[in-house]
């Protein structure tokens, strides 16, 4: 039977990245360079005939879209194939079929942001930071930020800086290039916990209240639970230290780790964590898992409640990328199901203030610093029947358009799609009408 151009492809494909994984592991340059050159000649050939395309192409003649959804790749097979795409291809051109393609659920879309990032730093340095956008949650300009780092070190601080001012989007869009450094300082100094706040301290400003520094520690936290691809196993030593499961909390409320004006940030990056503690896995983690994990929240006392609320906030945060699949690129596309998924969890935590914390920060998850659109956190908003909770998510969205978005016209619209009594409320509160 002849075989289609497609399967072929496909073939050619899978045939590529085994062949480049396992010779780049025996690092046996002489046998496989022949052969990997003998496989870009065929790929180049059969580019030829289907059409491949530079970066400015519309997205619907891009053949690797067909290619991808034709698979069912691993991750690592995934992190091959855009690696070697961003290199061969350019990394703009590899975001543009990111972007879009059709990926086996539960793919970690922000990991593969940051391995096409990785590439992009490598061809243009600092000034690929004119094309990180907040799709994959910032992974861009998190890669940016973490080359310049891991480079020139503390030195860099001042360019990295001028980069993330540089970053296209908002004050949400800045101050979020500041969680991508934390990951890669933590990296930078073995994983060590108090070091890395240090070098996140002198990231702060009073233009933004400090908040580059708190970002800075909650990608350190982040990096410290679930990273470690720098230095696998100082990483692993270093997760067992700081992460007790008997002492769920321990990590962001020991003083001698994490200073106490950073213990919020801390706790809302901790929730990964809590899950473990929880006995869930990660990679599915289930309601049980969720309602037990929330239990460590309640143990914080009433009277600490700015801790307490960012603990319990932090799983809002997560329950927004869990009810999509893990797929970012789709968060302010979510239908009403999921949307109702995400308070339905929020509703595990048992009590008022545990619940309206985790609507507050899934409405700002959703809402992302004003980089996503408004239609979808309003629907999450209006979907909520309990009046209290209501209130909350509504009231805390307009804070955050009040916070993000300057623009009168964005305003004006934003409160007109409000029904009353919020409409009013947003005006006065937005336009100063009254």
């Amino acid at each position: 039977m002849k075989r289609s151009p497609l399967g072929s492809r496909k073939t050619i494909l899978r045939s590529f990245l085994k062949l480049l994984t396992t010779s780049l592991q025996k690092q046996n340059f002489k046998s496989w360079l022949p052969k990997i050159v003998l496989v870009l000649i065929v790929s180049f050939l059969i580019s030829l005939k289907i059409g491949w395309t530079n970066p400015l192409t519309p997205a619907q003649s891009y053949p690797e879209l067909k290619l991808l959804s034709s698979q069912n790749l691993s991750f690592p097979e995934l992190e091959t194939f855009f690696k070697q795409t961003a290199d061969l291809k350019g990394a703009e051109h590899a975001y543009a079929i990111l972007r879009q393609a059709a990926l086996p659920p539960g793919t970690d879309l922000h990991l593969l942001g940051h391995v096409v990032g990785d590439v992009l730093f490598k061809q243009q340095g600092a000034d690929g930071i004119r094309i990180c956008t907040q799709e994959f949650r910032n992974a861009c300009s998190h890669s940016v930020v973490v080359g310049l780092f891991q480079d020139k070190g503390e030195a860099a601080l001042p360019k990295i800086i001028d980069a993330c001012r540089k970053a296209p989007g908002g004050s949400g869009a800045y101050t979020m290039c500041f969680h991508g450094l934390g990951h890669g300082i933590l990296a930078y100094t073995g994983y060590d916990i108090p070091k890395t706040v240090e070098y996140c301290k002198k990231t702060g400003s009073d233009a933004f209240q400090n908040r580059e520094y708190q970002e800075c520690v909650g990608g350190a936290v982040m990096e410290i639970i679930s990273g470690g691809g720098h230095d696998h196993d100082k990483w692993t030593k270093q997760n067992q230290a700081y992460l007790i499961p008997d002492k769920p909390l321990g990590l962001c409320l020991d003083r001698a780790l994490i200073p106490s004006d950073a213990e919020q940030i801390c706790l809302v990056y901790l929730t990964p964590f809590l899950f473990q503690a929880a006995g869930a896995d990660l990679s599915k983690p289930t309601a049980d898992n969720y309602e037990k994990a929330f239990t460590f929240c309640q143990a914080i006392d009433k009277a600490e409640h700015t801790n307490r609320d960012s603990c319990f906030g932090g799983f809002g945060k997560e329950f927004v990328v869990l009810s999509q699949n893990r797929d970012i690129r789709k968060i302010d596309q979510m239908n009403n199901q999921q949307l109702t998924q995400i308070y339905d969890w929020c509703r595990l935590a048992q009590v008022q203030d545990g619940t309206a914390a985790c609507v507050i920060y899934s409405v700002n998850s959703i809402f992302w610093g004003g980089e996503n659109g408004r239609s979808t956190p309003i629907r999450f908003c209006g979907l909520i029947a309990d009046n209290y909770q209501r209130n909350t998510c509504f009231v805390n969205l307009i804070g955050a358009v009040f916070y993000y978005r300057t623009d009168v016209a964005y305003r004006n619209t934003f409160c007109q799609e409000l029904s009353d009594p919020y409409r009013s409320d947003c005006q006065r509160r937005l336009n100063g009408q009254s």
